[in-house]
This record gives C-alpha cells, structure tokens and sequence, in this order.
C-alpha cells in the first residue's frame, strides 16, 4: 500500500521559514518523481515544486515561489523536503505531496501552512 505522509507544517510569521517532509512508503522511491503541491479553498490545485527520480538534477518551480522555495529529496530516507523561506500571507495553503512514475500518480493527505502575524 502506497502512503504519503508530510509533516511540517504550523503557523509562522511573514518572513519566515518552514520545512516540510514528505516520507514515503509502498514504492520505490528513487524511480518516482516528486512534487508539492498546495491547495486554498475555492481555488485550483497548484505547482510549487517538482524534483526528477533518481539524483533529482531536474527541479521545477511555480511562478510564485521561484527564488524563495526549495526542493530536495534524499532517496536512502525515502522523504523528499521542502524548504520554504521569506514566506509570505499569500503561501497559506494546505500542501500536499505527490508522486508520479505513470499518470496518475499517488498523493499525501496535505500539511497546512498558516503565515500571518
């Protein structure tokens, strides 16, 4: 059985930082492409970031958090980060992990991150 579980999350201040983890199980990591995603009520799902299978030289970003946002993966823990930094009111959202080998892929049950003063 497949299971993304992220943690992580919290409450945290404008200008601040998060890490969020994504551990794995049921799958073999390093053959998946990794991502966050986040979500707000009423609005579409929404890149944050992705990471390539294997030694995860491919990364892609979101518009909106290139240059504050980082992606990472260490496939001996199975877990895949994400480190969030300059936060800003805008990046409130529950944030969820996926992973892809073949469409359509599995995904966590979401993490929320608040950031307000």
């Amino acid at each position: 059985q497949v299971q993304l579980v992220e943690s992580g999350g919290g409450l945290v201040q404008p200008g601040g930082s998060l890490r969020l983890s994504c551990v794995a199980s049921g799958i073999m990591f390093s053959s998946y492409t990794m991502g966050w995603y986040r979500q707000t009520p009423g609005k579409q799902r929404e890149l944050v970031a992705t990471i390539s299978a294997g030694g995860g030289n491919t990364k892609n970003y979101g518009d909106s958090v290139k240059g504050r946002f980082t992606i990472s993966r260490d496939n001996a823990k199975n877990t895949v980060y994400l480190q969030m930094d300059r936060l800003k009111p805008e990046d409130t959202a529950v944030y969820l992990c996926y992973a892809r080998r073949v469409p359509p892929g599995y995904w966590g049950q979401g993490t929320q991150v608040t950031v307000s003063s």
